[in-house]
């Protein structure tokens, strides 16, 4: 017999399967509590590639998801270009280099979830 435990809607139920070719359906326990999530771990205080960073920051407008990164190291963007493709509310808001110049680091990833005013990257 194996034990698992299997969330349903919220609902958390304990399920006992037992093993082999024979026919016998599962039994299921009554619901239990469902368990705390657990907190999510705070983000680095340092960026990612602090050895290269400019002067200028390209900071997140909004809160949200790193849905692309347009620029790449060492490229010559002017005032407006886009630099990260930032996703909140299901939307995909461009993060616009704020004066010319080259990227000197991207602190972010995609997929990283980032506060509003967060360092994303910078410029020099």
């Amino acid at each position: 017999m194996k034990n698992y435990t299997i969330t349903v809607n919220g609902n958390v139920y304990d399920v006992t399967v037992e093993e082999g070719a024979g026919g016998a359906a599962p039994v299921a326990a009554a619901p239990k509590a469902a368990p705390a999530a657990a907190p999510k771990a705070a983000p680095a205080a340092a960026p990612k590639a602090a050895a290269g960073a400019g002067s200028v920051k390209v900071e997140a407008g909004a809160a949200g998801k790193i849905f692309k990164i347009e620029a790449s190291v060492g490229q010559a963007v002017k005032k407006g270009d886009t630099v990260i493709i930032l996703e909140a509310m299901k939307m995909e808001i461009p993060v616009v280099s704020p004066t010319d110049g080259t990227v000197a680091s991207i602190d972010v990833s995609v997929g990283d979830s980032v506060e509003a005013g967060a360092c994303l990257a910078t410029l020099n």
